[in-house]
């Protein structure tokens, strides 16, 4: 009876550990410092990405006429540029928070937290990155039934680096998406205790 229940907890630990749940100190460190690095991840990506959005810009000379494109032109992209800017800022701020958790100990509210400000950054991050796909994929391949053609065989170098932009915001969001999977698991794991 006694090796059965030995038998049953050391089943239990094993499959706590590969459900990602917390079950020691060295596993509770890792959980912070994933924490800590997919948010200096996402602060770096939308940095980079404000950095190139910003600086992308193109003109072409079209009968005579004086074309210019540029990211503030497009309301998407401006609304990307500012999407950005919110979760780069959030980021290193949200850092000082999970700081203070780690070294706080465990308390489900500021978990519960912390899962709301993730889930927070990631739709917003969501919502950025999908008006300005959108835009991006008019700009490039046009709407014929609506007569708006396409501009990015006209402004390529301006349409490649907004793409860029574009995957380093898609690279934020899913660093986003990964930590607020890891704070649910983690709220998960603290209201089961």
């Amino acid at each position: 009876m006694a090796t059965e229940v030995a038998r049953d907890n050391a089943s239990f630990m094993l499959q706590a550990k590969s459900l990602g749940f917390p079950v020691s100190n060295t596993s509770t460190r890792s959980f912070f410092m994933a924490q800590v690095m997919l948010r200096i991840f996402a602060a770096v990506l939308t940095l980079t990405a404000i950095c190139v959005m910003a600086t992308s810009s193109q003109s072409i000379i079209l009968l005579g006429f004086t074309f210019k494109a540029h990211y503030s032109y497009s309301s998407a992209m401006r609304f990307l540029l500012v999407t950005d800017a919110i979760v780069c800022a959030f980021s290193i701020l949200s850092m000082i928070f999970v700081y203070h958790l780690s070294r706080s100990g465990s308390n489900l509210k500021n978990f519960f937290y912390l899962f709301l400000h993730d889930m927070v950054i990631t739709v917003l991050a969501m919502s950025g990155c999908a008006a300005a796909t959108a835009v991006g994929y008019v700009s490039r391949y046009g709407e014929e039934k609506m007569g708006w053609m396409a501009i990015c065989n006209r402004v390529g170098k301006f349409c490649n680096q907004m793409r860029i932009a574009m995957v380093l915001s898609y690279l934020a969001f899913f660093s986003y998406f990964a930590l607020a999977l890891m704070s649910s698991n983690k709220v998960m794991y603290q209201a089961s205790k």
